[in-house]
């Protein structure tokens, strides 16, 4: 029989146990590309999720896939694109919903979005 916590978190497309990761960047994160760099690598890896600005200047974003997977965006997001400088990369893991499918940019509460 199968383990009733199993059972209850959600795996994604490959059926692995999926994981939440939420974060919020900050530094120069507005103004350079690094919404549409959080999409284009969320795709790239296949992950599920949304990115926006922030009114305080930070970027906020929720992504869910494979643990190993998402630890490989967390890299790529401490690099950002060029232009970009993350001072500092505030994360959180939890497990994961199922309720995301595909990468969006969302509005945020920045005048520029």
């Amino acid at each position: 029989m199968a383990d009733p916590q199993e059972m209850a978190q959600p795996h994604d497309r490959a059926g692995s146990r999926s994981e939440r990761l939420e974060a919020l960047a900050f530094g120069r994160v507005q103004g350079v590309g690094f919404r549409w760099f959080v999409r284009e690598e969320a795709r790239r890896l296949g992950l599920d999720g949304w990115v926006r600005n922030r009114s305080d200047g930070a970027v906020e974003l929720n992504a869910e896939g494979q643990p190993a997977v998402l630890d490989r965006f967390v890299a790529r997001l401490r690099e950002g694109p060029p232009g970009a400088m993350v001072d500092r990369l505030e994360v959180r893991r939890g497990p994961g919903s199922g309720a995301l499918s595909g990468f969006e940019i969302r509005a945020g509460s920045h005048r520029g979005d």
